[in-house]
Order: structure tokens, then C-alpha cells, then sequence
């Protein structure tokens, strides 16, 4: 091994201890080695050089600090730190380490800011800094990086609006439980696959920069404060069988299909499909855009008419296993008295401007309440209020 790679794992040993261990992870980690790049625990080599450093186990947890030291590893490609109680600043100094393709210092204590120098990592494609306890807002360079597929900052900190400038060909976006603000980009990478910003302090409109993103498997925009009307085409994603904006301001109504203009398209819910609207705005008669879902939550909006057929059939034939539409102003369903849904089925309908049929309060979450049915002073007034609106 490089003597001076040698040197700076020594430092990286005496900056961590192991957490009560049972086989400790730096045993092997000694001057005494005739070839550290082969018996060194979590050390990859490529002719002599330290490439890819692992430190810890899912199993044996790390104390300590990261050492600057760290920067010494000019041909490391992959830092990775298993889940530990890892504390102190993440070192400015990996920037000098421009090989470096992925960053994994997840599920520690991190403190401070995400460094600025990050910006050039040129090569960087993965960078999971979640569950930590990072503040500050994220660096604008950061979503510019060229390479970068995968940002993960989850349950930090992290302050500040989202960067308008959002160029990197990421694939997957988690940035959710944190304390940003601001309103989403008017335009996001249309690589996107998955993207999560739950749990945040975001508002505004969605933009219709969302329609954009052609390749969107899993959306979760839940728990922020957006508001207005939800982008028709986000609901005709052939790709997308995951999307979750429930706690919301959102408002206007359900489209009706892809019949013409821009709304082209098909929509992908099925087996495994969830779709979470519940808890905002949403009014008019509910259409047929979700029919297939297998989880379906649009409990808690204003919605009105009947429930459509379609979804009554697919709960009926099991492929849609939970429909919620409690609190809503719902005024009939085509279920015939006596239907016997199926034991993996849940359909709650309580607290709408009908009475439901005997066999669906059973299905109920707690939350739904005890009364079966809206006030007829409720129905009256929200359905007058709707003509006139």
C-alpha cells in the first residue's frame, strides 16, 4: 500500500472507536499487516491505492469524528460510513478528492453545514447525507453537479428554498423532513424517477414544470403548505404508481381523462399503486382518473356527487384493497345492499351526505369518527355554495 495512504487510514483509526464491539471493526486495521489493501476491513485497493473505504457494519457502530486526514486518499472513489454515532463537521477537505463517485455518510450526527467545496466533485453520482442533524441551506452548486444521479438529504436540518437551478440528470431526489421553504422549481431534471420533499415547510403552486417529468415513478409532495390546482398530466404519467400530496392547500377539481390537447397519455395505477390526495381542498364530482389503484385516500376533501362504478367494482373484485372517501360530500355509491367485500378490502364512506351501506363503517379508520352521515344542514349549505361558486 502507498505509505501515505497507510498513514491517513492510521489517522482515520484513531479518530473512531467502535460502539461496544464484539469483533472490532479496526482489529485487522495494524503496521503488522504484510498487505493492507487485503486485509484491511473495508478497503478496496487498486494498485496500492485505496479506491473504496467502508468503515463499519450494520451491525457495529462507529463513534468519533471523520479526520481530515481523509483528503491523503487522492484515488478514493466511494466513502462509505455505516450507521453509527459519527460526529463533528463533515471535512471540506473530501472535495480534494475529485475521483470521488459516491458519498454514503448516512444515519449519524453529523453537525454544521454541507460543504460548498462539494461543488467540485465533478465525478460525484451518489450523495446520502441523511438523518443527521445538518442545518444551513443547500449549496446551489450541489444540484449542478454534472454527474449526479442520487442526492439523498432526508431528516436533517436544512434550511432555505430549494436552488432555482436544478441541472444535475438526477434520478432520485429525497430531501424530505426538513425545514425548507419557498416554492418548488419552475423546472426539475426530467430524468427524475423519484422524487420526495414530504414533511418540508414548502408552498405556492405546483408548477407545471411537473408535467415535465416523463420518467416519474414515486411523487411525494405530502405535509407542505402548496396550494391551487394540481397539474392535470401529473395524473396521466404512464410511469408513475406512487403519488402522495395529502396535508395540503390543494383545490380545484379531478380531470376527467386524457381525452385531447396535452393531456396524452395513460396512467399506470395498478397492482402496488397508492395515491394519497386526502386532507385538502379538492372539490367536484370525483372521476374515474384513479380506477385501478390499489390503494386509493381521498378522505377529507370536498368532493360531491356519486362515486363513480368503477372504483366500486375494483373493491369489490379486490384489485383496489383500500378506498378511503370519508369527509367527503358524497350523495350515493352504486353498492348494493347485502354485498359482501372482500376480507383484504377496506372502504369507509362515513360522514359524507348519504348513509352508507351497513357493511362498509366496519372498515373504517378511527379517525373517520362515529357519525355515519354529515349534518342535512352541512349538505344543504356546501351544495348551495357550490352552485353559486
Amino acid at each position: 500500500m502507498n505509505p501515505l495512504d497507510l498513514k491517513a487510514l492510521l489517522l482515520i483509526k484513531n479518530s473512531l472507536t467502535e460502539v461496544s464491539p464484539t469483533k472490532p471493526f479496526f482489529s485487522t486495521w495494524n503496521l503488522t499487516a504484510l498487505d493492507p489493501c487485503s486485509s484491511f476491513s473495508g478497503v478496496t485497493c487498486n494498485l496500492d491505492r485505496v479506491t473504496i473505504l467502508s468503515l463499519g457494519t450494520n451491525s457495529l457502530r462507529l463513534a468519533g469524528s471523520l479526520p481530515q486526514s481523509i483528503s491523503a486518499l487522492t484515488e478514493l472513489t466511494q466513502l462509505i460510513l455505516s450507521p453509527g454515532i459519527v460526529t463533528g463537521s463533515i471535512p471540506p477537505e473530501l472535495a480534494q478528492l475529485t475521483k470521488l463517485r459516491v458519498i454514503s455518510l448516512p444515519n449519524n450526527r453529523f453537525t454544521g453545514t454541507i460543504p460548498t467545496t462539494f461543488s467540485s466533485l465533478t465525478n460525484l453520482h451518489t450523495l446520502d447525507l441523511s438523518y443527521n442533524q445538518l442545518a444551513g441551506s443547500i449549496p446551489p452548486s450541489l444540484t449542478e453537479l454534472p454527474q449526479l444521479k442520487v442526492l439523498i438529504l432526508a431528516s436533517n436540518s436544512l434550511t432555505g428554498a430549494l436552488p432555482e437551478n436544478v441541472s444535475s440528470p438526477l434520478l432520485h431526489l429525497d430531501l424530505k423532513n426538513n425545514q425548507l421553504t419557498g416554492p418548488l422549481p419552475q423546472s426539475m431534471p426530467s430524468s427524475l424517477r423519484y422524487l420526495s420533499l414530504s414533511q418540508n415547510r414548502m408552498w405556492g403552486p405546483l408548477p407545471n414544470g411537473l408535467e415535465s417529468l416523463s420518467e416519474l415513478v414515486f411523487l411525494d409532495l405530502s405535509m407542505n403548505q402548496f396550494n391551487g390546482p394540481i397539474p392535470a398530466q401529473i395524473f396521466f404519467r404512464p410511469t408513475l404508481s406512487s403519488l402522495f400530496l395529502q396535508r395540503n392547500n390543494l383545490s380545484g377539481g379531478l380531470p376527467h381523462g386524457p381525452c385531447k390537447g396535452p393531456l396524452i397519455g395513460s396512467s399506470s395505477y395498478g397492482q402496488g399503486s397508492i395515491v394519497d390526495l386526502s386532507h385538502n381542498s379538492l372539490s367536484g364530482e370525483l372521476s374515474t382518473v384513479f380506477d385501478g389503484a390499489e390503494s386509493l385516500f381521498l378522505n377529507n376533501n370536498r368532493l360531491i356527487g356519486r362515486v363513480p362504478e368503477e372504483y366500486v367494482k375494483n373493491v369489490c373484485r379486490g384489485s383496489t384493497r383500500t378506498l378511503y372517501l370519508q369527509h367527503n360530500y358524497f350523495t350515493g355509491i352504486p353498492l348494493k345492499e347485502g354485498t359482501v367485500l372482500p376480507d383484504t378490502a377496506t372502504l369507509c364512506l362515513s360522514y359524507n351526505c348519504m348513509v352508507p351501506p351497513p357493511a362498509t363503517p366496519k372498515t373504517c379508520p378511527a379517525s373517520a369518527g362515529e357519525q355515519l352521515s354529515r349534518p342535512v344542514a352541512q349538505c344543504s349549505v356546501f351544495k348551495n355554495h357550490h352552485k353559486i361558486g
